[in-house]
């Protein structure tokens, strides 16, 4: 049986527009993470505060919640920019920040509530203690966690805690990756993230020797524990995160479905109110993924071949079919697993790399034809349905996902008035209505046809006790009560509905690590060193390499738990270690080696730039 988890539990999902947000909510979403104007980690997600304005309107309807990233590094001539920008978002009625840099703290903000990003790197109780005491009111996880990390995470701290549940898998700790910085400029503390670990790399030995080539070996699958929601639950997580600030209404509408359906097949109690119907049946596996795997979530050394998507770093879908014959655009296949559709995405791998075409007629039982001949296909390829067209398709419509909140109503006579309230209590109006009249029919129909016109609120009649037998009601006078009930209802619900407010900063709270703090703290302005001299730091605090690159030379780019010798089943504390030379090293096209250094103390692997 799963425990009784600590806080209600929040199913949380990412926007990159108004319009998904409101899509993410009417599929089943507790809160939405949008990001504002500026700062946030998705820099081509950025959204008008009038926008965001709109969101926690349509939100705050169901009790969900809206957080909005501001969690890049900030530089000391953005700060007042930051600030006034941070006014404009609590004035619109947005319920938390997620951030990163602690220079914030130092801000004069609004009460608004913090949230710790998975930016701040959270990798010790002892630095989820800091942050809590700091005032952060929520603490977001970082993705290589295992269960039993998570569960000490959670006796350490009283806040809750956000763990992610889905999605896209960034192979270094976030916030501890520079690869992007350090070979173009882009910093991914900056929101601009050039994904160079999605890149081709060829594998060689000190002698330049190549012992793969051109292989994703730093592409990570795609996170999913739809199925391991209790465990996490009983761990200690309570808010369940999608990733996904890039992606489009379909694939959030789908994600955030089949997570609220596995959670209310679970029975857990929910954060924000209403119910969801839906159209379609959702599957995460027909929307965007490169495969999935559960990350670290139950061993801190997964078995080899579980994490990485050596082959491509795209969606390619599940296996469909395999050819047969190609001869110009016609296509004989077999081992069909599932009737195609015009329209659909093909997709199938070569050495060069992943080629996609579109099914532009199908002839059942097996025959496709192709928009354009594709030369590379020849017999024996095995073919992945990359985009499903049928499912798509139901995903489209604005009702393919709908939200309402339940209503069963009373409606009554009390002496000269009519009364219509939320069964068992709460909400009511009434209007005068002194002089019944008897009808002649049964009226019951016809007076729940009109207290159910609930139109385009956020409402609907489920069940409707009507205790006035066969008095005749006009319809305008049950139009009226039915509008001054929705009014009161929208005014209690509205006044029930509370923000959360910051935390208090504890002076005493003492940094954790050390006196000092080297650049793996990302301390990029005047304020951040203010909150660590304010708690504690007394030696030399680097600042980020945003604000101060390093000398040429051999520097850690990024620090990742996944290990590539573990990976290849080729793990340096097993006889398989000797089948790979040490030292080894990545290389990529246009940028300059990277030598892998394995921390096997530490079980980690550090990537060094070489230049």
């Amino acid at each position: 049986m799963l425990p009784t988890p600590k806080y209600l539990i929040e199913l949380l999902a990412p926007a990159r527009d108004a319009e998904v947000a409101i899509a993410a909510i009417n599929s089943g979403a507790d809160a939405v993470y949008i990001g504002a104007e500026s700062h946030g980690a998705r820099a081509a997600a950025g959204n008008s505060v009038a926008d965001i304005e709109r969101v926690c309107d349509y939100a705050h309807r169901f009790d969900a919640r809206v957080y909005v990233t501001v969690n890049t590094l900030v530089y000391d001539h953005e700060l007042l920019a930051v600030e006034r920008l941070i006014g404009e978002l609590y004035r619109v009625g947005v319920d938390a920040l997620i951030v990163q840099d602690l220079g914030l703290l130092r801000l004069d903000l609004p009460p608004i509530a913090l949230h710790a990003s998975t930016q701040c790197d959270i990798r010790t109780p002892q630095k989820a203690r800091f942050l809590q005491e700091l005032g952060f009111s929520q603490l977001v996880l970082p993705r290589e966690l295992t269960l039993d990390e998570i569960r000490q995470m959670r006796q350490a701290v009283s806040v809750p805690l956000e763990g992610f549940v889905h999605g896209a898998l960034c192979v270094s700790y976030s916030g501890d990756c520079r690869a992007s910085l350090l070979n173009g400029g882009r910093s991914a503390n900056r929101g601009e993230c050039a994904q160079i670990c999605r890149l081709p790399y060829d594998l060689l030995d000190a002698d330049g020797n190549v012992l793969m080539a051109g292989k994703h070996l730093l592409s990570l699958r795609d996170l999913n524990r739809v199925n391991s929601l209790a465990q996490l639950i009983g761990a200690g997580i309570s808010s369940l995160k999608i990733e996904g600030r890039l992606k489009d209404e379909a694939y959030v509408k789908n994600v955030v479905a089949a997570y609220d359906a596995q959670l209310r097949r679970l029975g857990v109690a929910r954060t924000s109110s209403g119910l969801t119907e839906r159209s379609f049946s959702p599957d995460v596996a027909r929307s965007f993924n490169r495969g999935f795997t559960t990350h670290f979530l139950t061993s801190p050394k997964p078995a080899p071949a579980t994490l990485a998507s050596f082959d491509s770093p795209k969606s390619i879908g599940p296996q469909i079919a395999t050819v047969v014959s190609a001869h110009g655009k016609k296509l004989q296949v077999r081992d069909l697993k599932a009737p195609l559709a015009n329209g659909d995405g093909l997709a199938f791998v070569t050495p060069a790399g992943t080629v996609g075409f579109r099914v532009n007629r199908f002839e059942a039982p097996a025959t496709i034809f192709t928009t354009e001949v594709v030369s590379a296909l020849k017999p024996g390829v095995r073919l992945h349905r990359s985009f499903d067209k049928a499912f798509a398709d139901s995903l489209a419509p604005a009702s393919a996902s709908r939200r309402f909140i339940p209503l069963n109503l009373t409606l009554r006579r009390a002496a000269q008035m009519l009364v219509l309230e939320q069964t068992g209590g709460g909400v009511a109006a009434s209007v005068s209505f002194p002089a019944p009249e008897q009808a002649k029919t049964s009226q019951f129909d016809a007076r729940r046809r009109v207290v159910g016109k609930l139109g385009d609120t956020p409402y609907r009649l489920l069940e409707l006790t009507d205790a006035l037998g066969s008095e005749f009601i006009p319809a305008s006078v049950l139009t009226a009560l039915r509008r001054d009930f929705i009014t009161a209802l929208d005014s209690s619900r509205r006044s029930r509905f509370e923000r959360p407010l910051r935390l208090p900063e504890n002076p005493d709270a003492r940094w954790p690590h050390g006196d000092s703090l080297d650049f793996h703290t990302n301390v990029a302005n005047r304020l951040a060193a203010q909150v660590y001299r304010d708690h504690g730091v007394t030696g030399r605090i680097e600042p980020a390499w945003e604000v101060e690159l390093p000398q040429p030379g051999e520097n850690l780019i990024m620090t990742t738990r996944y290990c590539l010798r573990r990976e290849l089943g080729c793990c340096l504390k097993t006889p398989e270690g000797k089948r790979l030379p040490e030292p080894l090293f990545l290389k990529a096209s246009n940028l300059p080696a990277i030598k892998i250094c394995f921390d096997c103390r530490n079980c980690q692997m550090n990537l060094m730039k070489i230049s």
